[in-house]
C-alpha cells in the first residue's frame, strides 16, 4: 500500500502544467501524474513541516543498498542551479514527492527494477520556511 501523499496547491499545478508540456510522456510522468492524481492537495500554507514538497532538501534511504542521500529536490529547469538537485521528474524524485518523514514507499524505476525508499529527514522546506511561492 502507497503512503498518502500531501502536495501543496502551487507545487501541484505546476506539476500538472509540467506533465502536459512535456515533449512525450515517459513512464516517470505517468507515474507522477498518478501520484497528482490520488494526493491531498492542500494549500502551501498547510503543509506540514515533515513532506517533501518542491524545493525541500531532504536525506532519504535506498533500503536495498542501505544508501543515505541528501538531495534537494528541484524542477527539471533547477537542476543546473541545485548542486544536490533531484528532478521531480527522475524516478527517485517522483518517488519522493509528497512523502513524510519516516515513511517508505517501493517503486519501480523505469527498467523494471523496484526500489524502496525510506524519508528519513527533512533540512530544509520552503513552506516551514514562510517562502511559499519557492
Amino acid at each position: 500500500m502507497r503512503p498518502v501523499l500531501v502536495v501543496n496547491r502551487l507545487d501541484a499545478e505546476r506539476l500538472q502544467r509540467l506533465i502536459d508540456t512535456a515533449a512525450h510522456r515517459d513512464v516517470v510522468a505517468e507515474a507522477l501524474e498518478a501520484e497528482l492524481e490520488r494526493a491531498e492537495v492542500v494549500e502551501p500554507e498547510e503543509i506540514p513541516a515533515d513532506v517533501v514538497s518542491m524545493n525541500s532538501q531532504v536525506r532519504f534511504t535506498e533500503l536495498g543498498r542501505g544508501t543515505e542521500l541528501t538531495r534537494t529536490l528541484v524542477y527539471p529547469h533547477a537542476l543546473a542551479d541545485t548542486p544536490d538537485g533531484l528532478s521531480v521528474m527522475a524516478p527517485v524524485g517522483a518517488a519522493l514527492w509528497g512523502l513524510k518523514v519516516g515513511e517508505t514507499i517501493d517503486w519501480e524505476l523505469p527498467n523494471g527494477r523496484r526500489i524502496q525508499l525510506r524519508v528519513d529527514a527533512i533540512l530544509w522546506q520552503p513552506e516551514a520556511a514562510r517562502q511559499y511561492h519557492r
